[in-house]
C-alpha cells in the first residue's frame, strides 16, 4: 500500500488514499519460519478434512461462488479517521465513500470458495499450516490457492470496497480487533505443549457465524477469523516479497482489510492463526 503524502493539514481533513495493493505487513501471529523437516517446526494441529472432488453444476463447483469483475490495480480509498487515532498501527475506523479506479483494470472471472477451507459452514476453519501445505490441501479437492488479484477482488465486490461489508470498520460485521494475547513461543516450540498453547490463542469462529461478513459477490469471512495464504503473483519464491502472501488479517487487531497483502513471509512459515480458501478457473461451458 501507498499513501499519497499531502502535508499534515490535509492527511488530517482528507485521511490516507490508498494507491497500491500492497503494504508493510501488520503484527503477525507467528510460529516461525522453519522448514517442515526442521526438529522445531510446528505441526498443523487442525486436521483437514478427507479430501472429495467437488461437484460442478455450472460455472463453478458446489459451494464455490462465481466472481466476474473488473480488478483495479489503484484504488482511492480515503481514511477519514484512524482507530484511536493511530495512524501507524494502519487501521481505519471510516473511509470516505469513494472507491474511484485510478489506473488500469483487468477483467477477471473465476470461482471461489464460499468460506476458508473446509470450506463448511458452521465448521471452524483450518489453521496453522504453511503455505505449500495451503496449496496440496486445495490440490487435493482439484482446486488451487487463490491469485492475491482474485481474492481482492471478491472481498472489494463490484463497488471495490475497502471492507467487504462496506467504508465503515465494524467488529461487529467480521471477527476482528479481539485483544492481543502474546503467544508463549517457547510452548510453540515445543511439540508436547503447543497444542495447549495454540488453544489458548484461539479465537476462532466458525465460518459463515458472523451473516454481515459478506462481501458484494457473497463470499464470507474474507477479512478477519482467519489469515488466507494466496498466491502473490509477483513476488519470489526466495526473497521479499515472497510469492507466499496473505490476506485479510486474523482475529486479532490487524488492518482487516480488502486490499493489503502482506508479503514478508516465506513458503515455510506457520502462524497460529494462517489458514487459507480455494479458487480455480470458471467453467466456460456455463456463464
Amino acid at each position: 500500500m501507498q499513501r499519497l503524502v499531502l502535508g499534515s493539514a490535509l492527511v488530517a481533513a482528507l485521511g490516507t488514499v490508498v494507491l497500491g495493493a500492497h503494504s508493510a505487513p501488520p503484527p503477525t501471529a507467528s510460529l516461525g519460519t522453519a522448514r517442515p523437516d526442521s526438529p522445531i517446526a510446528p505441526a498443523p494441529i487442525t486436521p483437514a478434512p478427507i479430501a472429495t472432488t467437488p461437484t460442478t453444476t455450472g460455472a463453478c463447483a458446489d459451494n464455490m461462488v462465481l466472481v466476474e469483475g473488473d480488478y483495479c490495480a489503484f484504488v482511492e480509498h480515503a481514511c477519514k479517521r484512524f482507530v484511536d487515532n493511530q495512524i501507524e498501527r494502519d487501521r481505519c475506523e471510516q473511509y470516505q465513500a469513494t472507491s474511484r479506479c485510478l489506473g488500469r483494470s483487468v477483467h477477471k472471472r473465476f470461482c471461489i470458495d464460499k468460506y476458508e477451507f473446509p470450506n463448511i459452514k458452521g465448521i471452524k476453519p483450518v489453521t496453522a499450516v504453511n503455505w505449500e501445505e495451503a496449496a496440496a490441501g486445495c490440490a487435493r479437492v482439484g482446486k488451487r490457492l487463490c491469485k492475491d488479484q482474485e481474492w481482492t477482488l471478491a472481498c472489494e465486490g463490484p463497488e471495490r470496497l475497502p471492507y467487504p461489508y462496506g467504508y465503515t470498520r465494524s467488529s461487529e460485521a467480521c471477527n476482528i480487533d479481539r485483544p492481543f494475547v502474546k503467544p508463549d513461543n517457547d510452548k510453540i516450540n515445543d511439540p508436547y505443549a503447543r497444542a495447549d498453547e495454540i488453544e489458548r490463542l484461539d479465537r476462532r469462529e466458525p465460518s459463515g457465524a458472523r451473516t454481515q461478513c459478506v462481501s458484494g459477490f457473497g463470499v464470507h469471512d474474507m477479512t478477519g477469523n482467519a489469515d488466507e495464504w494466496v498466491v502473490h503473483e509477483e513476488g519470489k519464491i526466495d526473497k521479499k516479497p515472497y510469492k507466499s502472501g496473505l490476506k485479510g488479517g486474523w482475529w486479532g487487531p490487524v488492518r482487516n482489510r480488502c486490499r493489503p497483502t502482506t508479503t514478508d513471509h516465506n513458503q515455510w512459515h506457520m502462524g497460529f492463526a494462517i489458514g487459507y480458501r480455494c479458487c480455480t478457473d470458471a467453467s466456460t461451458t456455463a456463464k
